[in-house]
């Protein structure tokens, strides 16, 4: 099983620590769409009990990264096209609205950040940090946003689509125009034009879709 070591024995909290790194083995593709999550393996892995691991896979559940399937048990949930439209639009309703309110209570030093992630994510030429990479970009820029539960929803449907994000990017070529569009992103966060950030922010999710769309896993959802 491809999980980070962590020996969470005497942890106080063994149940968010599973969740935690569960939920970064599936964001990043390294627990497959369909793999089993065995208790008894993962319990192992963490040197905890079965029931921190029974409860973080229940959460991880709720937040639909997680199925139960008859007679396999837990595996890790995929999406079918409709799932991943239907997550796309929500985000293009979300966000837009977030990066508005965040705009003009940007500090100098969050868009020092931003830029330092437009360049890194713009450089890099390992796919497995590109759903990292893109994803600090667009939360640093939401941090100033008050609009704390939009961010909460934004960040769990982020959750869902993430692997499949990174293996659009990998397979359309599209880093060269996500980057494009986030310095165009960047720029009119600099110039604290809120309504181009917000305008340029629902283009940018709706084209990720239209690509992703395109060049889905026909296997996703089943």
């Amino acid at each position: 099983m491809k999980l980070d070591p962590v020996d969470i024995s005497k942890s106080a909290s063994a149940s968010a620590a599973v969740f935690d790194a569960l939920r970064k083995a599936i964001i990043e593709g390294r627990l497959a769409e369909g793999e089993p999550l065995r208790q008894d393996e993962i319990a192992r892995h963490f040197r905890t009990s079965r029931l921190p691991v029974r409860e973080a896979i229940n959460r991880l559940e709720e937040h639909g990264l997680v199925r139960t399937q008859r007679f396999k048990g837990a595996v890790v949930a995929g999406l079918s096209a409709d799932e991943a439209a239907e997550i796309f639009d929500f985000r293009a309703l979300l966000e837009p609205e977030i990066i508005r309110d965040a705009v003009p209570r940007m500090p100098p030093e969050l868009l020092a950040q931003a830029r330092a992630d437009f360049a890194a994510f713009d450089a890099s030429k390992n796919p497995m940090e590109w759903g990292v990479l893109n994803r600090a970009f667009h939360d640093g820029l939401y941090s100033a946003s008050r609009l704390t539960f939009f961010r909460e929803a934004a960040s769990g449907a982020m959750d869902r689509i993430d692997r499949y994000i990174r293996a659009q990017l990998v397979m359309s070529n599209g880093m060269e125009r996500a980057g494009r569009e986030h310095l165009a992103i960047l720029e009119a966060c600099e110039a604290g034009d809120a309504r181009l950030a917000s305008d340029l922010t629902r283009a940018h999710i709706l084209e990720a879709k239209a690509s992703l769309l395109a060049h889905f896993p026909a296997q996703a959802g089943t």
